[in-house]
């Protein structure tokens, strides 16, 4: 039995200002990381010798800032490195987000024949499935001149629109499992 699998990773064209960012990023926590335990080991022992007093709200405040900086971009500063995953196994997909190649995230999994219609974002059809109303709409690309294709369904009553970046040859294999009249054109 021939079995069609097809796995595809999509990631930014120009990966520049992502790096840039991330960097940006890293520098920012550890500074702001540095700042925060310095100045409470100062604020410690200010509070020790002299106690309390209102002025120093000011820096408390800063100190938490700081710290709250620190730890917010060091839980998210992966998200900036974010990839898709697309897998098609003999008419199931699977998909994934990927975060800086260390931490993967299920998106979901689907037969592309129950779905009610797909086709490229370019077409028409795409257009009208998007002006219905009470849709809910996952983009799951990076690359927003790309070729996107597009999956119209419903699932427990959501209406639901699905973008992706898909290459021809994913593109072919969905066409080949999606059923009749389901591919859209215009």
């Amino acid at each position: 039995m021939n079995d069609h699998f097809q796995e595809e990773v999509v990631t930014r064209r120009n990966r520049t200002g992502e790096t840039l960012i991330y960097v940006l990023a890293n520098i920012i926590m550890v500074l702001a990381g540095i700042y925060a335990i310095f100045m409470i080991n100062l604020l410690i022992s200010v509070i020790s010798n002299n106690g309390f007093s209102p002025q120093m709200i000011i820096e408390i405040l800063l100190v938490i800032l700081m710290a709250a900086i620190a730890v917010v971009l060091f839980l998210y500063r992966d998200r900036i490195r974010t990839e898709y995953e697309y897998t098609f196994t003999n008419g199931i997909m699977d998909f994934a987000q990927v975060f800086n190649n260390r931490k993967r995230k299920a998106l979901g999994s689907m037969n592309v024949r129950n779905i009610e219609a797909c086709g490229m974002v370019s077409s028409g059809a795409f257009h009208r499935y998007l002006s219905l109303p009470d849709l809910k709409k996952r983009n799951w690309f990076l690359n927003r001149d790309s070729e996107l294709f597009f999956f119209y369904f419903t699932k427990d009553g959501t209406k639901s629109l699905m973008i992706l970046e898909p290459s021809e040859e994913m593109i072919s294999l969905i066409k080949r499992y999606v059923g009749a009249g389901k591919f859209q054109t215009n």
